[in-house]
């Protein structure tokens, strides 16, 4: 591949590395005159349509960042089968051979180096990118000692969720987070967390976490606590090691986020440089070593010499041993108590004599460095004990003795207990229990109740169905717990009967007049609704039409609309005849079975219609 020319552009000088995923080139820009380092994809994956996509959207990712502590992308392309990436030339090593070439860092160095990491993963999380592998292989030192992030070869947007490819998890197995040991989301707080390892790496010049295969390592990162560093080299200040401890938390919530890290190792910093400017051997790997009085090792020879012993002169008086006299003994006493009397003085002496009262401050809430600084600088004397609280984050304050506010002498000694954090435990299973029952059980377990949901079950009333988190999972004192509990039995719903409506037939009233068409309708069940005229030949006073026509079938109580005739405006009055005018034959009940007859009809003063 070397001697090649991508894109008619970039031209490969030399391999200086492999990945996962590419394998990494020095190579010239002709068209900018510069170094450049190329990133080509590995030939067994050119033909994996995920891996290519995964590929490319590295350079999409990371060319939106730019940042003196990342590694910029300048272009993208593909040459043949090649897809490739042209990356900032950085001519220097990784943290990883510093690391092996270095031993254990200079703590000032590793605090330094870990806030370079943490800035640059502050900018890219801002931009939603979790860089997902950070370890000291992917970490660049260069010529002036800055770090720069490089590979984000599986980086992804906060938003996406696949975490495996081809059955394997995502990232090295000694750096990466629980939640990506057990394939849960990723976020943010799982780089912090692969930082902390770094650092952790740093100072030790160990992993936290070992084992025979990757399964064993993964289940270490999900079940075990790691070590303490300090165990290891007891120079690292209580504040690093708190923080190491809060970063590499099983708990996300319990992480800083990485712009919380930089500020809190931006303070570790500032103590480091002052602690060195007034002991420049502050921060060594190894303390000195005195070498002891009258031990002294000749060097060239490798010769030690025994201590000698100092000669008692015996009183030519005394005929026994003078240890054995009672003057010795009686001496040695008096030594042993002036002795005695000399270290209390010393520890409590000034108490006792000084004049000088001084109050409480409060340092509840800060952290160790800040809260030892403040407490000295009150003159008074610090004492430093470990608990678990999960409600204050690791390396915080959480109580101090004398409470604040009290007047006590200068010098005193003040107690300060210090978190580390929530003491981990299983959850248990409380399926089965009373709600009762499971509140006192979380109580007794340092745990706290959160919300309490109602569910229809064919368990009885009160009875704890589920959990959240479920049992077996690893949890903190002091976290909440939601709980599931049955409502009972759903209750059986009635089922209403149909209401039958009762219906009936429109009777026919046309051609009969108002009221008789009344009576009908009326009969019926029914009322008369709107009443209105129009001219016609029939006759005046009777029915032309109605609504709803004759045998609808409607409700009881409905209203039916008439349409009564009136002589036209234009068509004369007729006149009298002669002859006797006939009556019209009244209409049969069987026509009009419920309209009653002319002889039924109470007589009225005029056939007119009635005003209404």
């Amino acid at each position: 591949m070397i001697q090649r020319v991508l894109s008619g552009r970039y031209e490969l000088e030399e391999k200086i590395g492999s990945g996962g995923m590419a394998e990494v080139y020095r190579a010239h820009d002709r068209l900018l005159a510069r170094p450049v380092a190329i990133k080509i994809l590995h030939e067994a994956y050119r033909s994996d349509v995920e891996f290519i996509e995964r590929f490319h959207r590295e350079a999409k990712s990371a060319a939106r960042l730019s940042h003196p502590n990342i590694v910029s992308i300048f272009d993208v392309g593909v040459a043949g089968n090649d897809h490739y990436i042209v990356m900032e030339y950085v001519q220097s090593s990784t943290l990883k051979k510093k690391i092996q070439d270095e031993g254990p860092l200079d703590i000032l160095t590793a605090t330094q180096i870990a806030k370079d990491i943490a800035n640059g993963l502050t900018h890219a999380h801002a931009n939603n990118i979790v860089h997902c592998d950070i370890k000291p292989h992917n970490i660049l030192m260069t010529e002036d000692g800055r770090a720069k992030i490089t590979d984000f070869g599986i980086a992804r947007a906060v938003t996406e969720s696949t975490l495996t490819y081809g059955g394997s998890v995502i990232g090295s197995v000694h750096y990466f987070s629980p939640e990506q040991a057990r394939g849960g989301a990723i976020t943010p707080k799982s780089d912090v967390y692969s930082l902390g390892i770094v650092l952790y790496e740093m100072l030790t010049n160990r992993l936290p976490f070992t084992g025979d295969n990757p399964v064993a390592i993964a289940m270490k990162h999900v079940e075990e606590e790691a070590i303490s560093p300090s165990r290891y080299r007891p120079q690292i200040p209580p504040m690093l090691e708190a923080i190491i401890c809060r970063t590499m938390s099983k708990s996300p919530e319990i992480r800083p986020s990485s712009f919380e890290l930089v500020q809190e190792l931006s303070n570790v910093e500032a103590a480091l440089s002052v602690t060195i400017k007034n002991d420049p051997d502050a921060t060594q790997v190894l303390p000195r070593q005195e070498i002891p009085p009258r031990r002294a090792v000749r060097q060239g020879l490798g010769v030690q010499t025994a201590p000698q012993e100092e000669k008692i002169s015996e009183p030519p008086v005394e005929q026994k041993p003078f240890y054995k006299s009672k003057i010795f003994i009686a001496l040695m006493a008096l030594v042993l108590m002036m002795g005695f009397g000399v270290g209390i003085f010393g520890a409590f002496g000034k108490v006792w004599t000084t004049e000088e009262t001084v109050i409480v401050p409060e340092v509840k809430g800060k952290q160790l460095a800040l809260a030892r600084q403040i407490l000295e600088d009150n003159k008074l004397r610090v004492n430093v004990a470990e608990t678990y609280d999960a409600n204050v984050p690791a390396g915080q304050v959480v109580s101090q003795d004398p409470d604040v506010g009290k007047t006590v002498k200068s010098d005193r000694l003040v107690t300060i207990y210090v978190s580390k954090g929530g003491e981990a435990i299983d959850m248990p299973d409380l399926a089965g229990l009373t709600k009762s029952a499971a509140i006192e059980r979380l109580q007794k377990l340092g745990l706290n109740l959160g919300s309490v949901y109602e569910k229809e079950s064919s368990s009885e009333p009160g009875t704890v169905l589920s959990h959240d988190p479920t049992t077996g999972t690893k949890i903190t004192r002091g976290q909440v717990i939601d709980l599931v509990v049955s409502r009972g039995e759903p209750e059986k719903k009635v089922e209403e009967k149909p209401v039958t409506k009762k219906v009936t037939r429109v009777p026919n009233v046309e051609s009969a007049s108002l009221g008789v068409a009344e009576d009908g309708i009326e009969g019926r069940g029914l009322r008369v609704g709107s009443v209105s005229y129009q001219d016609s030949d029939q006759a005046p006073g009777t029915v032309v039409a109605q609504y709803p026509s004759p045998d609808a079938e409607v409700e009881l109580g409905s209203s039916v609309d008439l349409v009564i005739a009136r002589r036209p405006e234009s068509q004369p009055e007729p006149q009298p005849s002669s002859e006797p005018v006939r009556e019209p034959e009244p209409r049969q009940s069987e026509t009009f079975p419920d309209i009653p007859t002319q002889d039924e009809v109470p007589s009225r003063e005029s056939d007119q219609p009635k005003e209404r």
